[in-house]
């Protein structure tokens, strides 16, 4: 890290908090995420200034949410205490996998007793500790993943986030499974029976699913990511992040340079690091609080969904997918049943045609 100029870095960042706390007076914040790429690299007193400025910048929640990504691979005792003491309440780590055979073809640098003690350390420094593992891995069987997720739940705190494995255009595992290098993953019948093993283990341990993926007991929910899910706002500062910001009525979305220095160089030299700002339609909003809140286990608010527009077409839709059980609706809510949740993105997928 000692090419990395932390304060140029800093002054990037704190410019843009200011920049945004012009756009937003008034509003409270509830969580700040420190996320995408290796933050726990970032020197604590970096961390410590930039929370510094967001306490001046806006009026924030009593019970304010500071979660920092942690990789297994930077994790020292030391540094984790910096970050406690600048303010960070809550780490996300990714574990990924509990083999070490498997953590090298998922291309992690890591081993499973450096992520084991990763997790002790971060465990013994901040009350909420969350991991994270995918399953439906390449030769995985039921039996394996039994195994496993039996030891990650006794190593779990309040959190526990658990991902299959899914091939997608574009994404890293969609580019290794084009090279021939995913080869011997589950079929659709046994990640499915995969997925059931997961919603039972978790919620006989009392980490029930609040969302797709998540699991978490009662109050150990991430509160950043329920904003995601419930179409909230949220500012994205940094390289590669993504914002939704509603002003003067009018719902944004924003994004930022993927490349660092290239975001670091628009903040420097026009004081702002945002590639774009484009307003969303109301058929963008409805399909994207379609597309986020059906993965929350109490579903989506049918007055705020057609509040956006009214669309016969998607009404019908949904009453298609309820008759056929996967979806389930009442006069308040529209939620994926147990049936419609293990193939959710084909039901959005319907239902956004």
């Amino acid at each position: 890290m000692a090419e990395i100029d932390q304060d140029r870095w800093k002054s990037a960042y704190l410019s843009e908090i200011r920049r945004y706390a012009a756009e937003t007076p008034g509003r409270v914040l509830n969580t700040v995420y420190f996320g995408g790429g290796t933050p726990s690299l970032m020197q604590p007193d970096l961390v410590g200034a930039i929370l510094d400025e967001v306490r001046k910048s806006w009026r924030l929640s009593n019970s304010l949410e500071i979660t920092l990504e942690a990789n297994p691979t930077s994790v020292e005792a030391g540094r984790l205490r910096g970050y406690r003491d600048a303010g960070v309440n809550r780490i996300s780590m990714g574990l990924q996998a509990l083999n070490d055979a498997d953590l090298r073809a998922l291309g992690r640098l890591h081993t499973v007793a450096e992520a084991k003690k990763a997790l002790e350390t971060a465990q013994s420094t901040f009350d909420r500790v969350s991991f994270d593992l995918i399953y439906a891995r390449q030769g995985q069987t039921l039996a394996d993943w039994r195994t496993e997720l039996t030891e990650a739940l006794t190593m779990a705190g309040d959190h526990l986030s658990l991902y299959q494995l899914t091939i997608e255009d574009g994404t890293a595992f969609g580019d290794r499974f084009a090279r021939g290098l995913l080869r011997g993953l589950p079929d659709e019948d046994l990640a499915a029976d995969m997925y059931d093993l997961t919603q039972e283990m978790c919620d006989n341990n009392g980490l029930a699913a609040y969302e797709v993926s998540n699991h978490a007991l009662p109050g150990g929910e991430s509160r950043h990511n329920l904003i995601y899910w419930q179409a909230g706002d949220y500012l994205g500062i940094g390289p590669g992040a993504h914002g939704r910001m509603t002003l003067n009525g009018l719902r944004h979305a924003t994004d930022t340079p993927l490349a660092p220095t290239e975001w670091l160089q628009a903040v420097e030299s026009k004081g702002n690091g945002e590639l774009s700002r484009s307003p969303l339609s109301p058929s963008d909003q409805q399909g994207e609080y379609l597309m986020m809140g059906l993965r929350l286990k109490g579903g989506i608010s049918r007055d705020r969904l057609f509040a956006l527009q009214q669309n016969p077409d998607l009404l019908n839709r949904i009453k298609d997918m309820e008759d056929e059980g996967l979806l389930e609706s009442s006069s308040q809510t529209i939620r994926a049943t147990d049936r419609g949740r293990p193939v959710l993105n084909a039901v959005i997928r319907e239902l956004l045609v």
